[in-house]
């Protein structure tokens, strides 16, 4: 994940090379709260050092930039809000037609993680609670029964606890789509417990930006457990 307001270009260089190495499998450009609008010259940058596929983490309809590969269209299924329910979608629906980018519609759920995150402050919504696996399940359960194609549990930027195993595991068996999971995961272990729990892809923010050689850490996460699964 890779916020416009904290990257800078020639770290952007170096992370998007590295990325190549360790076998990132896409990059997530956005952000709850941007205030640099500068999506295509990160989106540029990351063309000039690998083919890495692109897709945005939109936090308003500013935040659609068509040289991008595709974008989580975010309904944010964990709350109340209208506006980030259907509200937001339905003015950037337009631009997305008319941007090319292919649309994964995501049901996005905020999990609590012992601190008020940013994008539980922009939006106006109580994060699911952190020990109600259940609850968690059945929010998923409805969103895919809505059409959603993708579930997003995360706990946010800065989170001090990632989204709990029992969450995802509860939430992989309710539904069959692909479950990603972010926030809070800063180590291999809690990488490596995520992946046995269920999720079928991590996302990496402020761990990255914080500890540089987390990656090839969690590349080597990543490379043992796909190795166990293909011995299980």
């Amino acid at each position: 994940m890779l916020d416009p307001d904290k990257i800078k270009q020639d770290e952007l260089s170096v992370l998007a090379t590295r990325a190549d190495q360790f076998a990132v499998d896409f990059f997530l450009v956005g952000g709850s709260l941007v205030t640099e609008y500068i999506h295509k010259e990160v989106i540029a940058t990351i063309r000039q050092h690998t083919d890495i596929p692109v897709i945005l983490f939109p936090g308003n309809p500013l935040h659609i930039e068509p040289s991008a590969d595709a974008i989580l269209l975010l309904s944010l299924i964990s709350g109340r809000n209208p506006e980030f329910l259907i509200g937001q979608h339905v003015i950037a629906a337009p631009l997305l037609k008319r941007s090319g980018l292919e649309i994964l519609s995501t049901g996005y759920m905020l999990v609590d993680s012992g601190t008020q995150t940013t994008v539980s402050y922009i939006s106006g919504t109580t994060p699911l609670p952190h020990d109600k696996p259940d609850v968690a399940a059945c929010t998923a359960l409805a969103g895919e029964m809505l059409g959603l194609q993708i579930m997003y549990l995360d706990a946010g930027s800065g989170a001090r606890w990632p989204v709990p195993p029992a969450m995802i595991a509860a939430v992989q068996a309710a539904v069959d789509c692909p479950v990603l999971v972010g926030g809070g995961i800063n180590s291999g272990e809690k990488a490596y417990n995520a992946l046995k729990a269920g999720a079928d892809v991590i996302v990496i923010g402020n761990g990255i930006e914080q500890n540089p050689e987390l990656l090839p850490e969690l590349a080597a996460v990543v490379r043992e457990f796909n190795q166990s699964v293909v011995q299980a």
